[in-house]
């Protein structure tokens, strides 16, 4: 999409997709991303792990990171320093910070991810 305008959309819309990098039932719903409303310097989404589902440790060179547990239980990695995150939890991810989340709950992890810019490179 290459339009910008602004949009409501219902979190309906968008299909849950596993990215790259994601494995075990790691799913996510780009919901504002420059291939569902043309942003160009924010990524809004929110994602749903199953238990023991998890990303891969990755880095972002310029990228900065908010994950916001809306519910369940996981494990959080940053710079090799693993913190146990839940509900109402909100994590910051600098730029340089080798990071990774788990599901290490019983139940679903939800949490809402906001990237920008949209791009690292």
């Amino acid at each position: 999409m290459t339009d910008r305008k602004s949009i409501i959309r219902n979190i309906a819309e968008e299909p849950w997709q596993e990215f790259p990098g994601h494995f075990g039932g790691a799913l996510s719903k780009a919901l504002v991303a420059p291939a569902t409303t043309g942003a160009r310097l924010l990524d809004y989404r929110i994602s749903t792990y199953a238990p023991m589902a998890y990303v891969e440790r990755h880095v972002h060179k310029v990228q900065e990171q908010v994950y916001h547990i809306l519910d369940g239980e996981g494990l959080m990695e940053i710079d090799g320093e693993k913190r146990v995150v839940r509900k109402n939890d909100v994590i910051f991810i600098a730029p340089g910070s080798w990071h990774s989340i788990t599901n290490s709950g019983l139940g679903q992890l939800t949490f809402i991810v906001v990237t920008t810019p949209v791009s690292d490179a």
